[in-house]
């Protein structure tokens, strides 16, 4: 049963929106068709994209008024770490948005994972595409020359990892003092995602790359048109 639902519902309409996609926008390549498929299925995801941002806008303000509200106790640091606990507590957002999001994009992962394994080739494909897709013969899986299903593939993983880690500084570089768990994750979050792409198919550091790409160009918009009051 549930192997049904997973090829039906998710598997089968993943790949022939890849196909349709590589026949019909990517002009032939795979790995075009792949960042397309990455735009559309954010641009689907859009409004959640949406409230998270506007969750994160929210986070900061409270931020803000939670440093603002311990400066009464400026002469006790602890009434000011339970003071900033209590506004933040208070005013408490949930991330069920952006972790629906990132829930969805792993469920992409999975099923890309599992296109560039089993179904991309030969009299197999013929049987999982429907009706009205049209059979594209043998996909061209090089993008500028790079094999879309090689694995251990270092440029395209260490790529990804390096935009994560600029990313992360440029988000951070207002900070004059970072905690050590902020340093630890400013250096072992990239270093495990270069390592994790590393282990996968070439595909995945240019589905994560385009996911982040465009996950930055929201926050960057959302920044322009609602900017947090300093």
């Amino acid at each position: 049963m549930l192997s049904y639902i997973w090829f039906t519902f998710l598997y089968q309409p993943l790949f022939n929106g890849l196909v349709w996609i590589y026949e019909n926008i990517a002009d032939k390549n795979l790995g075009w068709a792949v960042v397309w498929l990455t735009i559309f299925l954010r641009l689907v995801l859009l409004p959640l994209t949406v409230i998270g941002e506007r969750n994160a806008l929210k986070q900061s303000r409270i931020e803000a008024e939670a440093l603002e509200g311990v400066k009464a106790f400026k002469h006790d640091p602890i009434a000011q770490k339970d003071e900033f606990r209590r506004i933040m507590k208070k005013n408490r957002i949930s991330p069920w948005a952006k972790v629906l999001v990132m829930v969805i994009q792993l469920l992409v992962l999975i099923l890309l994972y599992q296109v560039f394994m089993r179904g991309i080739i030969g009299d197999r494909m013929t049987k999982i595409l429907y009706p009205f897709i049209d059979y594209p013969g043998k996909l061209n899986i090089y993008f500028y020359g790079f094999n879309l299903g090689k694995f251990q593939d270092t440029l395209w993983a260490g790529v990804a990892a390096v935009y994560l880690l600029v990313s992360i500084m440029i988000e951070n570089r207002g900070k004059k003092t970072w905690q050590k768990s902020e340093m630890y994750y400013l250096v072992v979050f990239p270093l495990f995602t270069f390592f994790a792409l590393w282990l996968l198919p070439m595909v995945k550091s240019l589905f994560i790359l385009t996911s982040m790409i465009f996950s930055d160009t929201i926050t960057i918009l959302r920044k322009l048109l609602f900017p947090i009051k300093k």
